[in-house]
């Protein structure tokens, strides 16, 4: 009777604790159930919010490695091609053979640019002519020679002639002697009493060879200290044909009104820069001669106002980079380097098709940093898929130091839609 009570009582016991253990797994997987689905949630939250996610990418990096410049072997990173020189002849010279290796007759150029140093106005406007009709570099020169080092160039590239079969143009007032270093080559000259007046000729040579004017024109001050917020006009008028017309600080000149008015008070207007650059009253009396946008109206300084023009599209008229998000180019130069900007605006023309954004200084500003979150590439399955970044960083380590390059490089980088790098890849 006892081993009878005995065995029931285990049994009872037994069953107990198989109950217990039941419970206890099943509140385990239940945990583990609703972790993986807390989880997985917040991965949605944040493939959803990459605002958010990407936040860490505008944050300049902590630690900085003080020996990363020394005994350097290279000037490009993976995300980066540099141009390593300061001087402008030069840089000149190696946009040129970067973007035209002139190996055979579809990569030679149609027509090379000579634009004589210490006239940025005029150099900037004849960018213009840089993608139609000519195909071909803006090369420095001085206004009483050229170069050596540009001869050789112009030789190398060998241009075939655009369609008035022009092989070389030149910009603004030079020597003689500069003329007769060119007697083997069939020459163009424009020139130009002043800024104003040289723009509109570079307007009217572009109207005659592709049958009219564009509808859409670039305001932008001639002015020297306005001249950083001018320049990033550089690399839209390289790359499309809307030309630059020049303001001053007071007034319109009789050259740049009579350019707008041969759009028959029609134009699509973009003023660049604040109204410190170029006067709300000015602005208005824009309004007679068309329609009147003005891009960085809110900035505060030349770096801030290349980027929103970097960013800015008028959806209307497909005017304007518009470049919000991955998949660029991006041509970085020094707020010191004025004139490599202009040098190096064929990077807009072919390959990568770059706008301008200023460095100040040669160093990143938090500006920077933002916009360089807001294009970061992101992929889904593989980094072999893309979209990619790539920068050329104009100036060497003097202008630019090799720290700046490698910041830019690592901010350009691809990474996963949920901004973790490479793991796993």
């Amino acid at each position: 009777m006892k081993k009878a009570i005995l065995v029931t009582l285990l049994t009872a016991l037994l069953v107990v604790l198989g109950a217990c253990t039941n419970n206890e797994d099943q509140a385990e997987t239940s945990k583990k159930e609703t972790v993986g689905t807390n989880q997985e949630e917040q991965e949605t939250d944040t493939e959803n919010t990459p605002s958010g996610s990407m936040a860490k990418f505008a944050n300049a990096p902590g630690e900085i490695n003080e020996n990363a410049s020394e005994n350097l072997l290279t000037m490009n990173t993976k995300n980066v091609t540099r141009i390593s020189t300061s001087n402008p002849i030069e840089t000149s010279i190696l946009v040129s053979q970067t973007i035209w290796p002139a190996t055979h007759k579809e990569n030679q150029p149609g027509t090379v640019i000579l634009a004589p140093l210490g006239n940025w106005q005029n150099a900037l406007a004849s960018t213009d002519l840089i993608h139609h009709p000519n195909n071909g570099p803006l090369l420095f020169i001085q206004n009483d020679r050229i170069p050596e080092n540009i001869l050789h160039e112009i030789n190398r590239l060998n241009p075939i002639g655009n369609t008035n079969g022009t092989q070389v143009m030149v910009m603004g007032e030079v020597s003689e002697a500069v003329l007769s270093q060119l007697s083997d080559y069939k020459v163009e000259r424009i020139t130009g009493e002043n800024p104003a007046d040289f723009a509109k000729n570079i307007d009217d040579a572009y109207a005659d060879v592709s049958g009219g004017y564009p509808e859409g024109v670039i305001i932008a001050s001639a002015e020297e200290s306005n001249q950083l917020y001018t320049i990033p006009a550089v690399n839209w008028i390289a790359h499309m044909p809307e030309p630059i017309l020049y303001v001053t600080e007071t007034e319109i000149p009789e050259e740049t009104i009579e350019a707008l008015e041969k759009r028959k008070n029609k134009a699509n207007i973009y003023i660049l820069g604040p109204e410190s650059v170029i006067s709300k009253d000015l602005g208005k009396q824009l309004k007679e001669y068309g329609k009147v946008q003005r891009i960085g109206s809110d900035a505060k300084n030349p770096v801030a106002a290349s980027i929103e023009f970097a960013k800015y599209k008028d959806q209307e008229t497909g005017f304007g980079w518009g470049l919000t998000g991955s998949g660029h180019g991006v041509s970085f130069v020094s707020t010191e380097s004025p004139e490599a900007a202009i040098a190096a605006a064929p990077f807009s023309h072919l390959g990568k098709h770059a706008p301008l954004i200023w460095l100040d200084k040669g160093e990143l500003q938090q500006e920077t940093y933002d916009f360089l979150a807001d294009i970061k590439p992101m992929f889904k399955d593989t980094p072999t898929e893309g979209p990619y970044n790539h920068a050329f960083l104009i100036g060497d380590h003097a202008a630019i130091p090799f720290q700046t390059q490698g910041i830019i490089d690592d901010k350009l980088e691809i990474v996963q839609e949920t901004g973790e790098g490479h793991s796993g890849h």
